[in-house]
């Protein structure tokens, strides 16, 4: 018989930095981890969204910082990841949150740009923080990379091209980067939220969102950020050490109805 180990639950203390952290998700996310004794690197292309969750936090008693980040920027993203393990003091865990709303027909006159800044913000960019993470999270105990992708990876909708592109991509880059850096005791999972109260959202009709919960979700309505955040937590607790390259739909039960 073997004895059961008592793994921690507890994510106090450790060093977490979100992108695209200013509101809906990213702001939840931010919440959820310093209110478990986290200390939050509070990071956004919003510079006064970003201090302004910041300051929420510090208010509330939790420990956080903000930085203006715009991830489409390769020279943000080094100088921004060098800042927050120096203030910090060390790097744990990396929420790859940030993306835009990009809706456009695939013959449409601005496609390609539409392409080209979804891809670069939603995909190119969670690399490019992991890459520059790495060397922190290497000297981490609990070295946690989870990345937001969404429902719309899984399956698509119409005149979202770009963005489901870039979505489905995050589940790929999950997937290998969890099998590549498995070995040094890196996990890298995959959250994909489904109709959720977002400032994106907000600009649906209220009545158009209640028909299409109850029509595409098994509880028959749309999920809030901090069930998603807290689902980004419980991959990130050093319990969870087992658990890597997971793609996990927080959707109310959108994909798992056939009908």
């Amino acid at each position: 018989m073997f004895d059961v180990k008592q793994l921690s639950r507890s994510v106090k203390g450790l060093i977490v930095l979100v992108t695209g952290a200013a509101s809906g998700m990213g702001r939840a996310t931010a919440h959820v981890f310093a209110g478990e004794g986290a200390k939050v690197a509070v990071t956004d292309f919003d510079a006064g969204g970003a201090a302004k969750v910041a300051g929420e936090i510090t208010e509330g008693g939790g420990a956080a910082r903000a930085w203006k980040l715009d991830v489409a920027h390769r020279d943000e993203i080094d100088t921004v990841i060098s800042d927050v393990a120096a203030h910090f003091g060390a790097l744990d865990v990396i929420v790859n949150n940030a993306g835009i709303s990009v809706r456009v027909a695939v013959d449409d006159p601005t496609y390609d740009e539409a392409w080209t800044s979804g891809l670069a913000i939603m995909l190119t960019a969670h690399q490019r923080i992991i890459r520059a993470a790495l060397p922190h999270l290497r000297r981490s105990q609990c070295p946690r990379i989870v990345n937001i992708a969404s429902t719309e990876a899984l399956g698509a909708t119409a005149l979202h091209s770009p963005y489901s592109a870039a979505k489905a991509g995050v589940t790929g880059l999950t997937r290998s980067l969890a099998v590549e850096l498995g070995r040094e005791g890196i996990t890298v999972n995959c959250i994909c939220p489904g109709p959720i109260r977002t400032a994106i959202t907000e600009r649906i009709p209220e009545e158009h969102k209640t028909i299409y919960a109850k029509r595409r979700t098994a509880l028959g309505r749309y999920g809030l950020p901090e069930e998603v955040a807290h689902m980004t937590l419980s991959v990130c607790l050093p319990a969870a050490s087992y658990l890597t390259g997971a793609v996990i739909p927080v959707d109310g039960g959108l994909m798992a109805r056939n009908a």
